[in-house]
């Protein structure tokens, strides 16, 4: 495991030498992104207001936690959002506006990252769990600006973030498609029918008790 402080916009130098399990910082621009915005862009059809792509290459799928007083915002903690629910849509999303590194949580399938991430040279960082919200939060310096806050609402909008150290966030695919969470799930599932190894058969045979792990357990 090594860590890095990487600036955005993010090189192709920089995301070739990262490996899955890499930690990253990372200083720049970086903007939210959830079912609004890939709803509106690729079911409604809407247009992108500014060059988002010429601002970052960095997109996060998450909703801040946003404190708004006399048209000031101010992000206190924030928290990523499940990112294989936008699978459909992060191909094209990562074509179209020139993505490098998507952050979020949980991962995605590992043929969206042959298929969507490594023909654009893009990896995908995972944050580390919900209980380090307030960490990602104290690493946002500003709120550059915000789109479609009326049309969306403050949890779907558009937030382009101005941050610091961000982090840190795990590479869970590299620029080769490798996935971290891939590589432990299958080093588990191969060690998993051993757990039942040598267990004895339960006395009641209640609803729920297997010894078998091919058998439906409640």
């Amino acid at each position: 495991m090594n860590e890095h402080v990487l600036p955005i916009p993010l090189q192709d130098d920089d995301i070739a030498r990262l490996q899955i399990g890499d930690v990253v910082f990372l200083n720049g621009t970086i903007y939210t992104g959830r079912e609004g915005l890939y709803s509106s862009l690729y079911d409604k059809h809407w247009k992108m207001p500014i060059p988002l792509a010429q601002m970052s290459n960095v997109t996060f799928h998450c909703s801040p936690a946003i404190r708004e007083h006399n048209g000031q915002y101010d992000i206190t903690s924030v928290t990523a959002t499940a990112s294989f629910r936008f699978a459909r849509y992060i191909g094209q999303f990562i074509r179209d506006f020139s993505v490098k590194a998507v952050i979020g949580k949980s991962g995605m399938a590992l043929d969206i990252y042959k298929k969507a991430f490594v023909p654009n040279g893009a990896i995908y960082l995972s944050t580390i769990g919900y209980g380090a919200g307030a960490i990602y939060g104290r690493s946002i310096v500003r709120v550059e600006d915000v789109l479609w806050k009326e049309e969306l609402g403050l949890a779907q909008a558009v937030w382009i973030l101005q941050v610091e150290k961000f982090g840190p966030l795990l590479v869970e695919s590299d620029a080769r498609g490798n996935s971290l969470f891939g590589q432990e799930n299958a080093r588990i599932n191969n060690q998993f029918f051993s757990l039942y190894d040598g267990l004895a058969a339960p006395i009641l045979r209640r609803l729920g008790e297997e010894t078998d792990p091919r058998e439906e357990m409640v």
